[in-house]
């Protein structure tokens, strides 16, 4: 009689051919707020009384229920119906259930509007350290959050329109469904800024506005070609007015209940963000409530991408945080060569390194979101400090993130590369927030224009590099470089992406310095700044503390 077919007999011994062995256990369920960058930097940046809510989110980010809706978000992508069944038109867009139940807990949790109306110190700080948590989950439901989050502070422009739909922007209430926005408990907004002709130059846009004979009420016409989050209620429209180019609130649904001509003409096929529904809306006599002047369009929606700026940074730092999770677990229960890899000096040096980068990308974000809530608040010195610092932070932590997440990938070996694992997600997701809200050169550019043209930013930026003066002679000569770089300004566009680099590379190093263990803070400062690091991950010196920065990362599993 043969054997069972899982065993094979060789002489007087069977081996079993599935027989598991040397594969991790799975890594759920986790704490995905179990990083001390996160909650010591929401203590510092005034959101202490936010941690233990965080805490409970970061159990259900981390629990197997919450990655499965991630993992179902992706699979089960939205899928268009631009007719129902009679033949009448209706440009929806249906998700699969997890993708409401992700959004659900997400607006529940404040990720929307609801920091603008809370007057806490420290509310914006909160929601990010939501965000940074909840994140752990996927990426492609933060969208919308984003946008209605950057909504509000562009419709202040409006004072009529703000009233009414603030509060319903900053519900913590998900109520899915294309209705009247006013009988609704709580809205999600998007935009509607880039056409094919311009990208980010949206002063070539061709939607024309034409005036009623009501005030303060248009017409649209024209194509967008980048619309994410189609099934919002509301969205922000740039249009070409008879003053110039200008700002506009497009309902989904009209007043009367009627559908507003917003025909989604296909959605996008994307490299990643699979999840997210990207569209091609076309109006067509679409109504349109004017938001500020006209001609001041760009002036009117640039705060909303200045929070939208944020997120991609927040969006990035969190990926590198999952991403290292991922790894850091593989390896501790992974062993080849006789030697967990964990415990292999090589592994060691690429875990560490990468614990680095996703720190000091953590610690920026908490940073800026500290300056955002106080800016919200009328600190004119952190407005100006926000101004500049956003714009270089976007620019480097989402420009680390690809490289930072091939290599987490790496870690796993040819099980990262292997969809079920979750890291090709990851992969796909990484080059997306360099892209979002305006590509690497046009970030670049919005720094120089910034140290042309608004020397308060600059100052802000100055003093707080000058915070961490004389705490490590590496920082120190890599910022006095940096300014004497910036005073000869000759051919600096050219060298504009090698300026920013710079300084971003200052302000983590310093807020390190300031904030984190001697491990972390000397270990960056010697390979970022002071150049005994390879171009690689993996490449710190001899003398750095590995087992302080593996401490520090507290990678569960």
């Amino acid at each position: 009689m043969a054997s069972a077919p899982e065993t094979q007999q060789l002489g007087k011994q069977s081996y079993a051919t599935h027989d598991v062995t040397n594969q991790p256990p799975p890594l759920t369920p986790y704490d995905a707020s179990d990083d001390a960058a996160l909650l010591e930097g929401m203590e510092r940046e005034g959101a202490g009384w936010a941690v233990e809510e965080v805490r409970r989110l970061g159990a259900r980010a981390g629990g197997e229920e919450a990655q499965r809706w991630g993992e179902l978000a992706n699979t089960v992508e939205p899928v268009l119906r631009t007719h129902d069944r009679y033949g009448n038109r209706i440009d929806e867009v249906e998700f699969h259930d997890s993708w409401h139940q992700l959004t659900r807990v997400a607006v529940e949790s404040g990720a929307t509007g609801a920091a603008w109306l809370d007057d806490r110190p420290g509310a914006h700080v909160a929601r990010y350290g939501a965000l940074l948590t909840w994140g752990h989950t996927e990426a492609g439901h933060g969208c919308p959050m984003a946008m209605t989050y950057a909504v509000i502070p562009a419709l202040r422009h409006q004072p009529d329109l703000a009233e009414v739909y603030t509060p319903l922007l900053a519900s913590r209430f998900y109520d899915p469904g294309l209705r009247v926005p006013t009988e609704k408990r709580g809205l999600l907004a998007g935009m509607g800024m880039t056409e094919k002709q311009g990208g980010s130059d949206v002063r070539t846009n061709t939607t024309i506005a034409e005036p009623t004979a009501e005030e303060g009420v248009y017409t649209l016409r024209g194509h967008k070609w980048f619309t994410s989050a189609p099934m919002c209620d509301l969205f922000l429209v740039l249009a070409q007015a008879p003053g110039g180019l200008s700002c506009f609130l497009v309902p989904r649904v009209l007043p009367d209940g009627s559908r507003n001509t917003f025909r989604i003409q296909r959605l996008k096929d994307k490299l990643g963000n699979r999840s997210n529904a990207s569209s091609e809306p076309e109006f067509d006599g679409t109504v349109a409530w004017r938001v500020g002047p006209e001609g001041r369009g760009v002036k009117t929606i640039i705060e909303m991408v200045n929070c939208t700026r944020l997120e991609c940074v927040a969006g990035s730092a969190t990926l590198m945080r999952k991403a290292l999770v991922e790894a850091g677990h593989h390896v501790r229960h992974r062993s080849a060569f006789g030697a967990r890899l964990i415990d292999q000096p090589l592994m060691r040096n690429v875990l560490a390194d990468l614990a680095l980068e996703s720190e000091a990308a953590t610690t920026l974000t908490l940073r800026l979101a500290g300056a955002a809530d106080r800016a919200a608040r009328g600190d004119e010195g952190e407005q100006a400090f926000r101004r500049l610092a956003t714009a270089v932070g976007k620019y480097w932590v989402t420009k680390r993130t690809p490289p930072f997440t091939a290599e987490a990938l790496e870690c796993l070996g040819g099980n990262g590369y292997v969809e079920e694992s979750g890291m090709p997600r990851l992969y796909r997701e990484a080059p997306l927030n360099s892209v979002w809200e305006g590509s690497g050169n046009v970030n670049a550019l919005d720094v120089l224009r910034a140290l042309g043209k608004e020397p308060a930013a600059v100052q802000a930026l100055m003093d707080e590099l000058s915070l961490a003066r004389g705490a490590d002679a590496r920082l120190d000569a890599a910022v006095a470089e940096l300014w004497s770089d910036l005073s000869d300004m000759a051919g600096v566009q050219m060298r504009a992406r090698r300026v920013v680099e710079r300084m971003a590379l200052a302000l983590q190093g310093s807020l390190l310095v300031r904030h984190a263990p001697a491990a972390v803070a000397d270990a960056f400062c010697a390979t970022r700044l002071g150049g005994e690091g390879g171009l690689a991950f993996g490449t710190l010196p001899g003398h750095a503390d590995l087992d302080g920065i593996l401490d520090r990362a507290r990678i569960p599993g």
